[in-house]
């Protein structure tokens, strides 16, 4: 399969159709250390004039900092931009998890929040950010439809959830994609959570694609950075997985590309319904991954790709032991 940036994918059976590569905004409020928001918004700017359409933020990122940066970002370019916002984590001052909210008063009143912060009338994919044990579903996804109805959403998204939910959702009103973390050593939606997909028509928003930096060499290094708790980013996993990444780097570099242009191109080349999310912080990491756009790899590559790299030999999970318990798309 070939990848042109002619290409443009479909955000599900229902949804609207957007450039292949999306731009997650979550580095740009902290979680990696500190941000420069004038090189923020220089980089959102530089990815609508690429021909990204599809912007991704959340309500919690940053307690709020994130969505008015990219309110402030699109304040003139509203009209050329879908954006998808997640909601419902609950934080304590001091940056704590407290967990999740997604009763239907919860929704809506998130959701006026984040249309205040964002300056905007409407969000395009409105989507709770993980399952709330607490919550049927579909009580969530009613009180989003409900929102449709009066004109404050246009799309309903998912994120980390597992089959089963996803059916359940479905019941409720059409679901335009799963926002859901799928790289090269992440692969575990393959075997259950994408067939489910492809037979209900919905898309993936793939987040991750990088391993949060893992696949492009980053390391922990920033007071604040917050992969300095995740497991592969730690002792001998990180050492071992970092062996993994130099034989990613080395293919990369028979193909005159870097190593993230290939984990990106590879991501894109698995499927028209997958959008990689790519999280650049700056105009030069959003320069490099649209660059994967111009990489073609055959079948073969991609089997070679996948032999050099297999997934079963990561080191360690994707998230701490917690987050792993409580994620419906792991269970």
């Amino acid at each position: 399969m070939t990848t042109t940036t002619k290409q443009v994918r479909k955000l599900g059976a229902k949804g609207p159709e957007v450039f292949p590569i999306a731009l997650g905004c979550m580095g740009m409020s902290g979680v990696y250390g500190a941000a420069d928001d004038a090189e923020s918004v220089a980089t959102i700017h530089a990815a609508i004039d690429a021909g990204v359409n599809l912007i991704d933020t959340g309500d919690f990122y940053g307690m709020g900092h994130n969505e008015m940066l990219v309110g402030r970002a699109l304040r003139l370019l509203r009209d050329q931009v879908l954006i998808s916002v997640k909601f419902g984590a609950q934080r304590g001052p001091d940056g704590s998890w407290l967990g999740y909210d997604a009763r239907p008063a919860a929704v809506k009143t998130a959701l006026a929040y984040t249309l205040k912060r964002l300056d905007v009338d409407s969000i395009d994919i409105y989507r709770p950010a993980r399952l709330d044990p607490n919550v049927p579903i579909e009580d969530t996804i009613g009180a989003i439809a409900d929102m449709i109805q009066a004109g404050y959403v246009r799309y309903i998204g998912l994120s980390e959830l597992g089959p089963e939910t996803i059916r359940r959702a479905a019941t409720v009103h059409p679901i335009v994609d799963l926002q859901i973390e799928y790289s090269l050593i992440s692969r575990g939606p393959e075997a259950k959570i994408f067939p489910v997909l492809d037979e209900l028509g919905i898309a993936t928003t793939a987040y991750g694609v990088l391993s949060r930096g893992l696949l492009s060499s980053s390391k922990p290094a920033a007071a604040g950075d917050f992969r300095a708790n995740l497991p592969r980013f730690t002792g001998d996993n990180l050492a071992n997985n970092q062996r993994m990444v130099a034989r990613l780097r080395e293919i990369a570099g028979d193909k005159g590309i870097t190593q993230v242009q290939l984990a990106i191109a590879w991501v894109l080349a698995k499927g028209s319904s997958i959008i990689p999310v790519v999280g650049a912080r700056t105009r030069a990491q959003l320069a490099e991954s649209l660059g994967a756009l111009h990489v073609k790899l055959t079948s073969d590559e991609i089997a070679a790709i996948e032999a050099a790299v297999p997934a079963e030999q990561v080191a360690g999970t994707r998230y701490d032991p917690h987050q792993m318990k409580v994620l419906d798309s792991e269970k």
